[in-house]
């Protein structure tokens, strides 16, 4: 386990042992299935099988992490000793839930949006757990969605406290192209006439943020009568409710809702043989 990129999750879960299993097991041996109890996009089963695995464990499934599962599946199989089953149990059904989730929320969000709009992105956003962003974000991938950025070197995104300090959009993004020329230039914008500043200043994508759907559509048309190129994005308050009346004119849709506010899968793990 030394050098994993679980260890730290084992320190935060397991601490100096699993002090229960210990004192009421020995060397017994066992073997355990983890059941989905409710249909979903399966994400995590990676993880899940490589924790069981750092304690020595063996897995076997039939299944693939962005494979669709209905409720009632037999997603993994572990054995081993029983006593490391049980310590791991919880951090893998908690990566099988959230990760899961995220997966299935991004999924039914995709569906319904490209119905409208075929070449329309849904993406998450850097609202994440701290410390489990690599995994929220590939679960919005296994899911159908866009990652976004990981990390604030991986691209330029202009937003409002950076334009309260420079003093404009022109400067700000003038500023930006100075910083290199292999990043692309996001700037988020509230109204019309930044937007179109925005293009105007050379900008790759712009973020309407926290507009109407029929200010946003109306801005998305005169950036594009512009500049035809340019990605619009929509971002700010999306939730399941209000996502569709964006779809139809968006390039890209971002949502921390993705991240923050989806609720989990149902997974639990069942020892179902005991070997002495």
């Amino acid at each position: 386990m030394r050098g994993s990129r679980f260890e730290e999750f084992f320190r935060e879960d397991i601490g100096h042992g699993d002090i229960t299993s210990q004192t009421l097991l020995s060397d017994e041996r066992a073997s355990a299935v983890i059941k989905v109890k409710e249909d979903c996009i399966l994400a995590g089963l990676e993880e899940a099988k490589t924790i069981f695995e750092q304690l020595g464990l063996t897995t076997e499934t039939v299944f693939l992490d962005g494979q669709e599962v209905l409720k009632g599946a037999d997603v993994l199989k572990i054995e081993g000793l029983a006593s490391a089953i049980l310590s791991c149990e919880r951090l893998a059904l908690n990566f099988l839930m959230r990760m899961s989730g995220i997966a299935t929320q991004t999924k039914a969000l995709v569906e319904r949006c490209r119905k409208m709009n075929p070449h329309v992105r849904i993406a998450a956003t850097r609202k994440t757990t701290p410390g489990f962003r690599y995994f929220e974000k590939k679960a919005v991938m296994l899911g159908g969605g866009d990652p976004h950025r990981y990390r604030l070197d991986d691209a330029f995104i202009i937003k409002d406290n950076h334009l309260r300090i420079v003093g404009s959009v022109k400067e700000a993004v003038r500023r930006a192209k100075k910083g290199g020329f292999t990043k692309k230039i996001e700037i988020e914008v509230e109204n019309l006439r930044d937007a179109l500043e925005a293009v105007n200043a050379g900008a790759d994508i712009i973020m309407l943020d926290n507009m109407t759907p029929k200010e946003a559509e109306e801005t998305a048309k005169k950036i594009k009568e512009i500049k035809k190129s340019v990605i619009v994005e929509i971002s700010g308050g999306i939730t399941p409710d209000n996502i569709i009346d964006y779809a139809k004119f968006a390039d890209v849709i971002s949502l921390g809702w993705l991240t923050h506010s989806t609720k989990a899968v149902d997974f639990s793990l069942e020892i179902v043989e005991v070997k002495d």
